[in-house]
This record gives C-alpha cells, structure tokens and sequence, in this order.
C-alpha cells in the first residue's frame, strides 16, 4: 500500500485524490438508465423481459417467470445446516431489536388553551428492496433492508435481485422465506429499479426503494427519486481506520482488505501516528492479499484506491478522517472511546481492537447499508425511518385560535395573500 505523510510538502493533493475516490460517472451512464428506465415505462413487462435477456443472458419465457415461487424460498430454508440457520435466526433477532430502538413515535402535545400539536408516524404501504446478485449475491442485505421494513410496520414488500444465467443464490432464497417476504423478482440493476419505481403488469409500483448496487443502479436511484423514494445514493464500499502504536498488524492488514475483496473501486484508508506500524501493514497487506480467493480484485482495489497516512498527532488523523468520512470507520487505538467525541462523520463507528467491520455488516444489529463516498457528512445509515412517513398534527381550540390568529392573518395581509388572511379572520369573527 502506499504510504503518504501530512507533513509532505504534496501531501494536498494526493489526500485530495483520496476524498474523490467514491465518484461515480453517473453522468456518464445517465443517457443509458434513462433509456431503459423510458422502456419500462412504455413498455412494462415486455422492455423487462428484452432487458433480462441483454443483461443478464437468459429471457423469461412467460411473465409469471420473473417472479420466484415461494416454496423454493421455503425449500432453500429448510434445507440449511441447522448452524447456518441459527446464525441466520441470531442476525435477524440482533437486527431486529436494534432497529425497534430507532423507531420514532407517534404524539401530542396538549396547550394550555385547549389545542393540540402532534406527529402521526405511519408507514408506506410498499418497500422495494434492491438485493445485488452479480459477482456476489448477499442474502445479508436481505436482512438489513428488509428486517427495518418490517419493523415499520410496512404491508408488502417486494424484492428484486439478478439472476445471471437464471440462477440465484439458494442463502438469499432462505433469508426471504425467514424475512416473510413473498414477492421476490428474478430482476436485476436499473431494470429492477425501473420496474418497482413505475410498476408493470406483474412488479408492483412501490413507495420506496432501498439496497445497494453499481452504478448503473444508482443512476437509477437518482432518476427516479420523486416518482418514489430512495434511502440514498451509494458507491463502493469503504473502510477507514484510525489506530495508533498499540494496534494490532494483523488485525488493521486483514480489515482493511475485508472492505478491498468486495469491488475493485472500493478504498481502504488506515491513518496511523506510527511510521513503523505503517510499513509493517503495508508489507502484511502484500502477505495476506495472496491469501484471499478474491486476490485479483482486492489487489486492483488497494494498489488503486488504498493509503496509508502518517499524521504527527491523532486529533490531525481524526480532523482527516472527518473529511474522508468514510462508510465504515474502525478505531483501533489504547483508548477508542476517548475518540468519539471529536469523530464528526462516518457511516458506522468500530470501536476497539476487538470490533471489527464484518460484525456490523452480519450481526451486530446496525444496518449495513451506509453512506459512501464521503456523503456521510449528511446521510445517516440506513434505519426504520427510511420505510415511516411523519404527518403534523394540529388541532385549534376556540381559545388556540383567538390567540394566534391575529398574528397569522397579519403575517398573511403581509405576504399578499387575501384568501390566507380571510380564512383566520373569518374564524376570528365567528
């Protein structure tokens, strides 16, 4: 890996390197989505079923192919080794009781003069889940976006993944079946966005839609944001570390690649205050990438997008990684906790040695799916109020609004608006 130091005279603008490493040419590829996104529209089940077949090289023979038959989803459940199900039911229970702590809730707040001022949390009436399934499928995304939604309270939920070839992956399979969630699409990256944002003869329109994917599912995240909901727009996934002279080697080496053996464009950045800790991760990582079954891509990804910085003081390491703001951050020093007040933006916080980022991402309880790129700065992780909608409550009493209605029609004789100042002064008047 290479090794930059702050002190550098050109250190500027290799760090300003690193803060670009999530953009994605979204721009780019625009003109592409939006075509297959206009076929969808027009053309609904029949544009999906031409677009399976150029993407993902088989063609559903009948509609009632796209969809997945749940006793297959009940057979892939049954059929798991009684361990690999019990660390399932433990991912799902652990996830589960995180995210019953974040739901807001519903209230009122009653004056003194008789009126009432509330919230009313309600749920959307339809999820749809993006789950990847191309050079890796993962039923734990599964989890994550669906176990939020039903927290929620959320009626249906629909799930669309890829099927290269027509095949898809018997553990995700199994997640939906111990997910309860029945309507399970054979469609992939923006056709799957395409189809839940619109609907079509047979995928129901949704009301929001959230999961990762590349880039052209993010595009298409982004151009169908309004006609539906999204939780946010994501890039390669990433890891910073924070760590000082009492971390581990082998540990920082074999996290920082946990993040690069998932996509060439992913980035794994380790600030340390120790120049000796920095040279030997750097040589471990070259040790440890040739024993990963993922070497060609974690190699691509950390000669490309991977650094180690040296920084002369730990509140300089952490005032950096601020700015990165990375996805995943690891704190990997004598005292962590000592950190967090001053650490500002990263998707999910890893708190000591014994913290490391693959617990969160299966059974830890937070979700997984975070902001990347840097957008961490105003993203927050993915969480129960993706799937809730807030409506104010307001209720005036005879009291409430001889006491506030004069002041509003003021404001509205003000602002030009004749029918506003009426409608108050007409309750005024009785």
């Amino acid at each position: 890996m290479k090794i930059l130091n702050s002190s550098d005279a050109n250190f500027g603008a290799e760090f300003a390197e690193l803060l670009g490493r999530g953009k994605m040419d979204i721009d780019g590829v625009s003109a592409i989505v939006g075509g297959l996104l206009a076929e969808i529209k027009t053309r609904g089940n029949t544009a999906i079923k031409a677009q399976i077949a150029r993407f993902d090289r088989w063609e559903p023979a009948s509609d009632a192919e796209l969809m997945v038959d749940t006793a297959a989803m009940e057979k892939a459940y049954n059929e798991l080794e009684p361990n690999l199900k019990s660390a399932l039911h433990m991912a799902y229970d652990r996830i589960e009781s995180y995210h019953q702590k974040l739901m807001p809730k519903t209230w009122l707040d009653f004056e003194k003069n008789g009126s009432i001022l509330g919230q009313k949390v309600t749920p959307v009436d339809r999820a749809g889940l993006y789950i990847p399934g191309g050079k890796a499928a993962y039923p734990s995304s599964l989890l994550m976006n669906a176990i939020p939604a039903i927290v929620a309270g959320v009626e249906e939920i629909v799930v669309c993944t890829p099927t290269p070839d027509n095949e898809i992956n018997e553990l995700l399979l199994a997640a939906c079946h111990l997910c309860k969630v029945t309507k399970v699409f054979k469609v992939g990256g923006a056709s799957a966005i395409g189809a839940m944002a619109y609907g079509t003869e047979t995928i129901p329109k949704v009301d929001v839609i959230t999961g990762p994917g590349n880039i052209f599912v993010a595009t298409a995240k982004k151009l169908v944001y309004g006609d539906v909901n999204i939780d946010m727009i994501a890039g390669p996934s990433e890891i910073g570390i924070l760590a000082d002279s009492t971390a581990r080697v082998d540990y920082l080496s074999m996290d920082l690649l946990s993040q690069a053996e998932h996509d060439e464009m992913a980035s794994s950045i380790l600030i340390t205050t120790d120049g000796e800790l920095a040279a030997k991760v750097s040589d471990r990582v070259e040790e440890d990438l040739r024993k990963l079954s993922r070497e060609a891509i974690a190699r691509k990804s950390i000669e490309e997008r991977g650094a180690i910085i040296v920084t002369d003081t730990m509140e300089e390491a952490v005032r950096l990684m601020n700015e990165i703001a990375p996805e995943h951050l690891e704190v990997m020093t004598a005292n962590p906790m000592e950190l967090l007040p001053i650490i500002k933006h990263a998707g999910a916080i890893f708190l000591g040695e014994n913290t490391p980022e693959p617990i969160g991402d299966y059974i830890a309880g937070p979700n997984h799916t975070l902001p990347t790129g840097g957008t961490a700065k105003f993203y927050s992780p993915l969480s129960v109020e993706h799937y809730l909608k807030k409506s104010s409550i307001i209720s005036m009493s005879r009291a409430g609004i001889e006491e506030l209605g004069e002041a509003c029609a003021l404001i509205a004789n003000t602002e030009g608006l004749t029918a506003h100042e009426e409608s108050v002064r007409l309750r005024l008047r009785g």
